[in-house]
Parts: C-alpha cells; sequence; structure tokens
C-alpha cells in the first residue's frame, strides 16, 4: 500500500478566502476578501497585553484560561448578552472562536453525526465539521432578505442529526436572526434533541434589530455551545483569543480537547483582552455600529452604483453582491476579473454554498480604514465609467 493523505485532508480544501487574499497581495491590490480588520486596536487592550508581558504572564495556562479574562466574560455575559455563568465552570477561553468550535465539535459529536449549516454558510464551519468526521447537511437561506421556515429545518432533519449552528450575525449574509426564528430553531433542537452551537463573533456589529443569544430562550441553556470572542471587537484577529460559555456538563470536555491540540490561548494577550473587556466603556461598542454602518453604506453605494447590486446586511461587515453582470461562466472567474480590473479583491460566492447557489454572489467586506475603503470604492466605480466608455465606443 503506497502513503497518501488522510481521507479527512482529501476532502478538505484550503480557504477561498485566504487564496484571493495571496492573489490580491501578487497584484497589490486593495483586500476586501478576508475579514482580517484594519481598524486600530485599543489603547487599553495592547496596553493590557505589554503590562503582562513585564509582569511575567508568559506560561501556559490552566485549559480553561487565565481567572481574569474568564471573569470579565462572564461579568460581560450577564451585562449584555443576559446569560448568567459561572466563571469557573462554565467559560473557557479558546485560541480564537475556531478554535472553540473544534473543540466543541470533538467533544460533542461523533463521526457520522449530521449537523445543520445554514448557507451561505462560513467555511470554516464547514472545513471544521468534515474534518471531525461530521456530515453537514443544509437550509438554504433565500436572499435577499435571507429567510426560511420552519419547514425548511423539517425537510433536513434525520434520526442522525446531531447538532445545528447558528451564526448571528451571519458571515458572509450580515443576516441577524430574528427572535422568531431562534423560537422556531430552539423549538425544533428540543424536540429532535439536538445540540445548537452559536457562532456570535460579530455580536457588537449590528446595524438593524439587535443580537440575540440563542441560550437566553426557555429550555435552551443545557443544550447550547455559545462561542464567541474579541477578534472582530477589538480589532485583533490575529491574537487568537476567543471563548466558549455552556453548560458545565460539556464544559469540562471541551476544555480538555483544547488544551489537548493548542495548550491555550497567549497568555499575555488573554490579559489584554481581560483589561479591554473590564474597561471600556459602553460608549466603545455603540461607536462600532455607527461607524460600521457608515462603512456599509459608502460600499453597499459604490456596489449599487456599478451594478453589482448588493444585499444589505443587518450585521457584521460583510456583503454579498449579485455579480451576474462581471463576465465569467463562475463566481471564482468573476472575481478573479473584478482583481484583474479594478485592484480589488472579494471572494467567490461559491465558498459559501455547497451547490450553485453562489455562482452569480460576491462576498465584500468593509473592515477597512476610512481610507483605504473610500480608495476601494473609487477603484469600484471605474469598473463603471469603463463600461460606459466601451459602449459609447461602440456606438461611435
Amino acid at each position: 500500500m503506497s502513503l497518501s493523505l488522510s481521507r479527512r485532508a482529501a476532502r478538505t480544501s484550503q480557504s477561498e478566502i485566504r487564496l484571493m487574499s495571496v492573489e490580491c497581495e501578487r497584484v497589490n491590490g486593495i483586500n476586501l476578501a478576508q475579514g482580517v480588520c484594519d481598524t486600530p486596536v485599543p489603547e487599553v487592550v495592547r496596553e493590557g497585553a505589554r503590562r503582562a508581558m513585564e509582569r511575567g504572564i508568559n506560561s501556559y495556562t490552566r485549559a480553561e484560561g487565565l481567572g481574569p479574562i474568564r471573569q470579565a466574560i462572564a461579568a460581560k455575559m450577564k451585562r449584555f448578552n443576559g446569560i448568567e455563568c459561572d466563571p469557573e465552570t462554565e467559560v473557557i477561553v479558546n485560541s480564537g472562536s475556531t478554535g472553540s468550535f473544534y473543540s466543541a465539535c470533538l467533544a460533542l459529536l461523533n463521526p457520522g453525526d449530521e449537523f445543520i449549516l445554514f448557507e451561505p454558510y462560513y467555511g470554516y464551519h464547514l472545513n471544521t465539521l468534515l474534518a471531525v468526521e461530521a456530515v453537514p447537511v443544509y437550509v438554504t437561506l433565500r436572499a435577499p432578505d435571507w429567510k426560511f421556515s420552519p419547514e425548511d429545518l423539517e425537510r433536513v432533519v434525520t434520526p442522525r442529526t446531531r447538532g445545528i449552528m447558528i451564526n448571528s450575525p451571519a458571515n458572509p449574509s450580515g443576516k441577524v436572526f430574528t427572535r422568531e426564528e431562534l423560537g422556531w430553531i430552539a423549538e425544533f433542537a428540543q424536540r429532535h434533541d439536538l445540540f445548537v452551537f452559536t457562532d456570535e463573533i460579530y455580536e457588537y456589529f449590528v446595524y438593524e434589530g439587535r443580537h440575540i443569544s440563542p441560550a437566553t430562550l426557555p429550555g435552551m441553556w443545557d443544550r447550547t455551545i455559545t462561542i464567541s470572542g474579541y477578534s472582530k471587537t477589538f480589532s485583533i484577529t490575529g491574537w487568537r483569543v476567543g471563548y466558549t460559555v455552556c453548560h458545565r456538563k460539556w464544559a469540562q470536555a471541551i476544555a480538555y480537547f483544547h488544551d489537548l491540540i493548542y495548550v491555550c490561548a497567549p497568555a499575555p494577550l488573554q490579559m489584554g483582552v481581560a483589561e479591554g473587556i473590564i474597561n471600556l466603556p459602553e460608549s466603545f461598542y455603540r461607536g462600532i455600529s455607527a461607524e460600521y454602518v457608515q462603512k456599509r453604506d459608502l460600499l453597499c453605494g459604490a456596489l449599487q452604483e456599478i451594478g453589482l447590486t448588493p444585499s444589505i446586511p443587518q450585521g457584521a461587515y460583510y456583503v454579498l453582491a449579485d455579480a451576474s453582470s462581471l463576465p465569467g461562466e463562475t463566481s471564482k472567474e468573476k472575481s478573479m476579473e473584478l482583481l484583474r480590473s479594478t485592484g480589488v479583491a472579494s471572494v467567490a460566492g461559491s465558498a459559501f454554498y455547497h451547490g450553485k447557489g453562489g455562482d452569480d454572489l460576491l462576498r465584500f467586506c468593509f473592515a477597512k480604514t476610512d481610507e483605504e475603503l473610500g480608495e476601494a470604492c473609487a477603484r469600484l466605480k471605474k469598473l463603471r465609467q469603463r463600461s460606459q466608455l466601451g459602449a459609447a465606443t461602440l456606438k461611435a
């Protein structure tokens, strides 16, 4: 028998988002593909990490994370999310929210278990499920408002279904799940005895409606694995500090698998995040929505102007746009054509669908400085100018 990759490696591919980032760098373009957060890190967070290093907080932490950040997260969960949790037994600090999801999947899912994803989905959710040999099944949200019905859930559930993912606000659609929709999911999960995993990393990036944590709904605390972090809120995507909040009967196993794979999130960076949670005023979080709704409107206005009609996001910092007017047979070809002609990188919509649903969609990220986002919009508008010039030349 010859050597080969594992079956799970053969089923998993490099993120399309990272591939487009490489292509963008190659042509020195503006990267609206990857949510890298080019906005500044709050000073209190930076200084908190620096002081922790100077005080010698540079070693391994306990599996669940350092005490100060777990206590800060528990207080924030009560204040903002309405969830009461014990910082000693029901809060785990992870290596990013992706580390949280992977550890929870290892602890709670068996190979062959089915797991429901809403699509368009976040690619790391899908590939994590594949890595643990779970079986993803899909409920397709209907554009432009990204709607679904209780009947859509019932059509995909089987005796092998083990869980469902809620990403709200959602990447890539910007959907904010309503209380009615969360109620449908809660009733469905309890009736079929399912885990509910939630990715709430964009919880402060809400422009319409409000963020509701599914664990707060009646009967949901025992079965909900709440996942979030501060990569987006504090613009520290490279720090890898996320967290899990769940009932203590699940927490110990999740912490064990996180320790096995990652050991711990970086100790001084945990302390920097703790300082931010404790000391930043509520006005900081309100300011996020005010700042990002302006970025959203700037980008969506530019896309609308050049004929790439956007689905206006209610939250997060991505927008899906109709790219059917661009040359190319696939969304990957369309995204490459846009990069070639404008120097602006986007992500092919096919990265967020298991079938053909994303063929005419592109995803753009607006987590950029005002200067960079303004330059990207100016470049995009030149696409329309070139189109008009070409049409005028043909008429002549």
